[in-house]
């Protein structure tokens, strides 16, 4: 059976410059706590919250990654309504702004996964790659 209906326009959203500034600036300093300062900042710019969540993992702190990749995917969802998003629909990789709340989501998929909640991190890891393959693709080396 074909699918008639066109599929949803690619979701993009709005870059933040500031932010943007900030989390260069902390990765200068590359500590936790100059993450969490531009988290603190700018609490919906996901990828400050994406970098706390890979430390953490890499730190073997699942449950902490967890709760900050929980925290910067629901902050991205938000925004991701905001600009249009209904739900389901691309949310390209190319479109550097949408990379905050996609590492977001693998990050969260794999704290799930070292947490033992494998239904979660299935079902994110399936978001991820319906949201766009290529972010699968790019993020499953990390």
């Amino acid at each position: 059976m074909q699918n008639l209906l066109p599929e949803p326009p690619a979701t993009l959203l709005p870059a933040d410059d500031k932010a943007v500034a900030a989390l260069a600036e902390a990765e200068q300093v590359d500590t936790d706590e100059s993450y969490a300062d531009v988290a603190a900042r700018f609490p919906a710019f996901s990828a400050a919250w994406a970098m706390l969540a890979s430390r953490a993992l890499a730190a073997g702190q699942p449950v902490a990654a967890y709760a900050y990749a929980r925290t910067g995917y629901h902050r991205g969802l938000d925004q991701l309504r905001r600009s249009g998003w209904k739900g389901s629909g691309p949310v390209p990789w190319s479109h550097g702004p949408n990379r905050g709340f996609l590492r977001c989501l693998h990050a969260l998929s794999r704290a799930a996964d070292e947490i033992g909640e494998s239904d979660e991190a299935a079902r994110c890891a399936q978001f991820l790659r319906d949201c766009d393959p290529a972010a699968g693709d790019a993020l499953s080396s990390v």
